[in-house]
């Protein structure tokens, strides 16, 4: 099996952990296990971060709970096949593969932006395991809001050259997506794993995978998802929300609180889509005192 991708000196003050891998047969995956029990928080992060994301509530929960952060196939410290069909139905086969070898008896979900329909889609193959859930910044349901800046980075040819060729997506994405700029050191963090062409294949895969409505492979996906939101009404749900992220706005919020009305919900106005950056301390106690 292939040695983990080495995780440089300046990055372990931020990401102290010892990556396990498992080989899913399409690609070998990377993720942290840290604590123990067959009880665990999963969190299941989007485009174009990786489990860099969750670093500090790994850190703060580890010692109350296990911990699971997968790096999905072509994102950060697992291997970016090329020739791998990234798409949503392929993560989540991916994803609950990974679950099933770790024998869990009950997962609590975090999920952030892909890692909402992905984390889901997961999660309600076998929704007798799934315990509590929080929903930052994401979406499980079709819809067909979809920004420019993000639609043009689907261009055919000109979107490959912006997102793989100068990084025009996880770039920007350490600017655009907080309110409060990040330091060097975590913007690095972010980027490390998307240093070249080929190692932006999923970011792009990605943006491009964004479900249209036009019966593409991701819709239908995500068709079967949405009407096993109805299991999560029996969850307990906490929502943690930036309120300026210019993707998931107020009209994916709004749609989740409509589908959940009994959540409980924090918006919180001056954050980003990286909300777990801007209010870094407030979710780490609201997550803390939830999943307690």
């Amino acid at each position: 099996m292939p040695s983990p991708t080495p995780i440089p000196d300046w990055l372990q003050p931020l990401y102290p952990f010892e990556p396990k891998r498992f080989d899913t047969g399409r690609g070998v995956m990377s993720y942290l296990d840290e604590g123990q029990g067959d009880e665990a928080v999963v969190m299941v992060h989007g485009n174009p971060t990786w489990s860099f994301y969750y670093r500090n509530l790994v850190l703060g929960l580890r010692g109350r709970m296990r911990c699971i952060a997968p790096d999905h196939i072509g994102c950060g410290l697992s291997e970016k096949p090329q020739d791998f069909n990234y798409t949503l139905s392929e993560h989540i086969k991916n994803l609950r593969s990974l679950l099933d070898r770790l024998n869990l008896r009950q997962i609590h979900l975090i999920v952030h932006d892909w890692g909402g329909p992905i984390g889901l889609g997961t999660a309600l193959m076998k929704p007798e395991q799934l315990g509590r859930l929080v929903i930052l910044n994401t979406a499980a349901f079709a819809d067909t809001v979809v920004p420019a800046r993000i639609r043009l980075c689907r261009v055919p040819g000109l979107g490959e050259l912006i997102v793989r060729g100068f990084n025009g997506f996880a770039g920007p994405a350490t600017w655009m997506s907080v309110t409060k700029p990040l330091a060097k050191a975590i913007r690095d963090g972010y980027l490390y794993p998307y240093d070249s062409w080929a190692n932006r294949i999923a970011t792009h895969r990605f943006v491009v995978d964004i479900p249209s409505g036009r019966s593409s492979a991701s819709d239908r996906a995500l068709a079967e998802i949405e009407p096993k939101l109805s299991y999560l009404k029996e969850r307990p749900v906490r929502v943690l929300w930036g309120g300026k992220d210019f993707c998931f706005n107020r009209h994916y919020y709004d749609r989740w609180r409509t589908l959940l009305p009994e959540a409980k919900a924090d918006y919180f106005e001056s954050a980003g889509h990286y909300v777990l950056e801007d209010e870094s301390v407030r979710c780490l106690r609201e997550i803390t005192s939830f999943l307690s």
